[in-house]
């Protein structure tokens, strides 16, 4: 089978199998009380969803493409040529809150190459799709990052880890405020990429954050013509990376403001 009929496979694949998992969250999402939350860290949340979804997700891959790997936020796994990478509930934290700002993301790697991302906002009715190539939508339709040419006018997203220091963030919030741009957190840098890709927003940054987080992300900013830094290096699958998502009238600006190197 060529690499074009393999992507073309997962690419249906992942609509079906984001669909079930969307819908098993959903039923979840409707009945928190029994969602048994948890905490791993501070403000790292965990629930009853959280596993069950991921779960899904893996057996759904298995039976369709039993010689793909699986790294997903809850059950880890090996990197590999052929790499599904899966955040079951991006905002946990608002899910278990009852807040509509969370999110399935999954995301297709091939040979170190992301080529498809797939992301669902179930409580908000939302199913954002890329495939590496061929384009973005959000449910069905196209979609392109936002035209803004200047910080003055533009709204950008700062994501926060707990595992770095906190005025590191609050000085790169402060040089964002400075430069003139509204500054806004929503607690999903999954969702918070999505946000670029469709031109909510026109940039986000988090200066640590996981593969699981952003590897549908980065299709689908990409797809929707705008800028990300090199998230696939190093040790990326293992200890994360910094995210930089950027329209390309605001680029050279928050490259500058997070000394985050954009590709062309």
């Amino acid at each position: 089978m060529s690499t074009d009929h393999e992507i073309a496979a997962r690419h249906l694949a992942i609509q079906g199998i984001g669909a079930e998992a969307t819908a098993l969250a959903m039923t979840y999402f409707a009945n928190r009380d029994t969602l048994g939350v948890s905490l791993k860290g501070a403000q790292d949340w965990l629930t009853e969803a959280d596993g069950a979804v991921e779960a899904l997700i893996r057996r759904r891959i298995a039976d369709a493409f039993p010689g793909d790997l699986v790294l997903g936020e809850e059950g880890g796994g090996e990197t590999g040529d052929r790499l599904w990478i899966v955040d079951p509930i991006d905002g946990t934290a608002n899910f278990a809150r009852g807040d509509l700002q969370w999110g399935i993301s999954i995301g297709y790697v091939h040979q170190g190459r992301p080529e498809l991302g797939y992301l669902s906002a179930p409580a908000l009715g939302e199913v954002f799709l890329g495939r590496r190539g061929h384009g973005a939508t959000l449910n069905g339709r196209p979609i392109k990052v936002a035209a803004t040419d200047t910080m003055a006018r533009a709204a950008v997203e700062h994501g926060w880890s707990t595992r770095l220091p906190i005025d590191d963030y609050l000085n790169s919030v402060r040089r964002f405020f400075e430069a003139g741009a509204h500054v806004k957190r929503a607690a999903s840098g999954a969702l918070g990429m999505a946000w670029v890709a469709c031109g909510r927003t026109d940039a986000y940054v988090e200066y640590h954050i996981n593969a699981w987080d952003v590897a549908a992300g980065v299709v689908l900013v990409t797809e929707a013509g705008g800028q990300v830094n090199d998230f696939f290096q190093g040790a990326w699958a293992t200890k994360g990376n910094p995210i930089l998502a950027a329209a390309p009238g605001v680029a050279a600006a928050a490259s500058a403001i997070t000394g985050l190197t954009l590709m062309p």
